[in-house]
């Protein structure tokens, strides 16, 4: 049974950082890849970005690109965001997702991924 809990949001201001954790559990974590979603109120859930099953490659939506950056620690299993230049625009829920398939390409459908609960980030002006 796929588990993933996030942790590290928060209140931030513009321009500020943070940083999000997410432990997962219950699939062998190391052969998926691992990406976060964010969903701000009123809208549909959006690719943030994912990194591969090796941790070697990255990919991020161009919204967060220069700014966000996603590392994995295969050891831990454990997967995380690292929000910088923060705006209110990057207000939103943030979830941790993991691939439904084993060794698979990152692509930004939500319907291919498994997602923790949540953790809400607020940036202030």
């Amino acid at each position: 049974q796929v588990q993933l809990v996030e942790s590290g949001g928060g209140l931030a201001q513009a321009g500020g950082s943070l940083r999000l954790s997410c432990a997962a559990s219950g699939f062998t974590f190391s052969s998926y890849v691992m990406g976060w979603f964010r969903q701000a109120a009123g809208k549909e859930r959006e690719f943030v970005g994912a990194i591969s099953w090796s941790g070697r490659t990255t990919y991020y939506a161009d919204s967060v690109k220069g700014r966000f950056t996603i590392s994995r620690d295969n050891a831990k299993n454990m997967v995380y965001l690292q929000m910088g230049s923060l705006s209110p625009e990057d207000t939103a829920a943030y979830y941790c997702a993991a691939s439904r398939t084993p060794y698979g390409i990152v692509v930004h459908s939500t319907e291919a991924y498994y997602y923790g609960q949540g953790t809400q980030v607020t940036v202030s002006s």
